[in-house]
C-alpha cells in the first residue's frame, strides 16, 4: 500500500470511529449463529395501541434451528421488560407481540445459549416516533447564558499554531496538527487540518467527534475534493499520539468525563467543549482560502450532538450531518422512560444536577437550530436510545432530511456514509 492510499485508509478508519464497536456486534455477518427478531410490519412502525408482533427464529449456517429454546423480553426500550420468559421455537421460529398506548419505542431483545456461547439478537418497533415530545425543561436564561459565554470565551486569544504532518499530505492535499487556545487561557484545543494545496477559495467541514478518547487522521479524502476539513479532538490534548496514551487516559484521568462538574453549569466539562466548537469555527474564518461562506458541521454520537449544538450556537455554520445524536433528552429516565447517552440519570439525581443539564442537552439546542440538516440512525440503537434522540429531532424547525435504516444500532451501512457524502457535497456545491 503507498503512502497516499494508506492516508486514504487511516482518513476511511477515522470516519468509521462514529461507529461504536459494541455495534458491530449487532451485525449479523460478525457471529456464526444469528438470533434474528422480525417485526411484523416493513417499516417498523406502528399507531399507538396496535399489535407488533416479533418472530424469533435462531440460524446456524443461515439455516433455522428447530426445537431450540430462547429467553425473550419485551418493553420500552432501556425500561424493566413488560413481557419476559423463554420460548421454545417449534419449526424454526416462534412469536411474540407487544404494544405501546402512545410514542415511543418497543424493543423485544432474544438470546439464546449454544456450545458456551450466548447469542443475542433484537428488533425495535417505532410507534408513532416522530409524536415523541421532550421531557427536559428549556431555562428561561438558556440563549442569554450560551450568548455570555460565548462573548467571554471570544475575548480570549486564539494563539493558533499548526504543524505541518509531511507523512499524511499527499500530491493534492496538506495536512497539519492544529492547536488552539480555547474558551479560557492555557486550555488548548487540537485537531487535524486537511486542506488543498492549491491556490484558491473552498468551503470547509468541522468534523466533531464521537465519545472517548482517540488521535484522529483527518478527513484527507474530502479535501481532495477541494473542501477544507477540520476535524477535533476535545479534550486538550495533541491527537497524534500513540494510541497507548489515549487508552490510558480513557481509563484514568477522563474516564467518566460526560459526568465531571456536573453540579456547576459554568464548569461542566461540556461547557469548554461547546465553546471549543464555536473556536473551531473562529480558526476556519481565520484562514486566507476559506471561502467564508459556506461551511458544514458533521458528526455522530457524541458528534451527532456537537452537530446539532454547534450549528444552533454559531449562525455562520450553513447545515448539518447529525448521527444518532447523544446527549438527547438526559432526563427521560426520571419520566419513566429513556434517556440520552450517557445515562447519566438512569438512577436517579440531584435536583442542581438536573438543572444543569437543561443548558447542555441536545433538545435545547436543537428548538434554535435553522439551517439544513441531514440525519441519519436506526431504531436498534443501545447506546443512544431512539426515543432520546427523536425527541431532539422532533423539535427542530429548520429544513431536515431523514435517512432512516431501521434495523442499524449504534453503527451505519456503507450506504449511509455514502449518503453523508453525497449530502455534504451537494451543499457545498461539489
Amino acid at each position: 500500500m503507498n503512502r497516499i492510499n494508506f492516508i486514504k485508509f487511516l482518513t476511511t478508519l477515522c470516519c468509521c470511529l462514529f461507529i461504536s464497536l459494541a455495534g458491530l456486534a449487532q451485525s449479523r455477518s460478525t457471529q456464526p449463529i444469528q438470533v434474528l427478531v422480525s417485526p411484523d410490519k416493513p417499516d417498523w412502525t406502528y399507531e399507538p395501541n396496535q399489535d407488533a408482533t416479533f418472530k424469533i427464529q435462531v440460524l446456524k449456517h443461515q439455516v433455522p434451528l428447530h426445537d431450540v429454546e430462547v429467553t425473550y423480553a419485551v418493553g420500552p426500550e432501556k425500561m424493566q421488560p413488560t413481557d419476559e420468559g423463554k420460548l421454545k421455537l417449534k419449526n424454526g421460529s416462534g412469536i411474540i407481540k407487544g404494544k405501546l398506548s402512545g410514542p415511543g419505542f418497543l424493543r423485544c431483545e432474544a438470546s439464546v445459549a449454544i456450545d458456551g456461547n450466548t447469542y443475542r439478537g433484537i428488533a425495535t418497533a417505532g410507534y408513532a416516533p416522530l409524536e415523541i415530545q421532550p421531557t427536559q425543561t428549556l431555562p428561561d436564561d438558556f440563549q442569554e447564558f450560551w450568548n455570555t459565554a460565548k462573548a467571554k470565551a471570544e475575548k480570549v486569544p486564539m494563539d493558533a499554531k499548526l504543524t505541518l504532518l509531511p507523512e499524511r499530505c499527499t500530491e493534492t492535499v496538506d495536512v497539519f496538527q492544529v492547536n488552539l487556545q480555547n474558551a479560557m487561557a492555557g486550555n488548548r484545543l487540537y485537531g487535524i487540518l486537511a486542506k488543498p494545496k492549491k491556490e484558491g477559495r473552498y468551503p470547509a467541514v468541522l468534523s466533531v467527534p464521537g465519545a472517548g478518547v482517540r488521535p484522529y487522521a483527518g478527513i484527507v479524502d474530502l479535501a481532495e475534493k477541494g473542501i477544507i476539513t477540520l476535524q477535533i479532538g476535545i479534550h486538550g490534548i495533541p491527537v497524534t499520539y500513540e494510541t497507548g496514551l489515549y487508552e490510558d487516559l480513557r481509563n484514568g484521568a477522563l474516564r467518566g468525563y460526560p459526568f465531571f462538574n456536573l453540579d456547576n453549569r459554568d464548569d461542566y466539562y461540556y461547557n469548554k467543549v461547546y465553546l471549543g466548537c464555536v473556536r473551531a469555527i473562529d480558526f476556519l474564518y481565520s484562514l486566507a482560502d476559506f471561502d467564508e461562506d459556506n461551511l458544514l458541521v458533521w458528526g455522530g454520537s457524541q458528534g451527532g450532538a456537537l452537530a446539532i449544538i454547534t450549528a444552533s450556537l454559531d449562525d455562520r455554520v450553513k447545515g448539518l450531518v447529525s448521527l444518532y445524536p447523544a446527549l438527547s433528552d438526559l432526563t427521560g429516565y426520571l419520566h419513566n422512560r429513556a434517556g440520552g447517552w450517557p445515562h447519566m440519570f438512569r438512577d436517579g439525581s440531584t435536583d442542581e444536577k438536573i438543572n444543569v443539564s437543561s443548558y447542555y442537552d441536545v433538545v435545547n439546542f436543537a428548538r434554535y437550530v435553522k439551517v439544513p440538516g441531514f440525519y441519519t440512525w436506526g431504531y436498534n440503537d443501545d447506546t443512544c436510545p431512539p426515543t432520546s434522540y427523536y425527541a431532539a429531532y422532533n423539535v427542530i424547525d429548520a429544513p431536515k432530511e431523514l435517512y432512516l435504516v431501521q434495523e442499524t444500532g449504534h453503527w451505519t451501512y456503507p450506504e449511509q456514509q455514502q449518503q453523508i457524502r453525497e449530502w455534504i457535497l451537494k451543499q457545498l456545491g461539489k
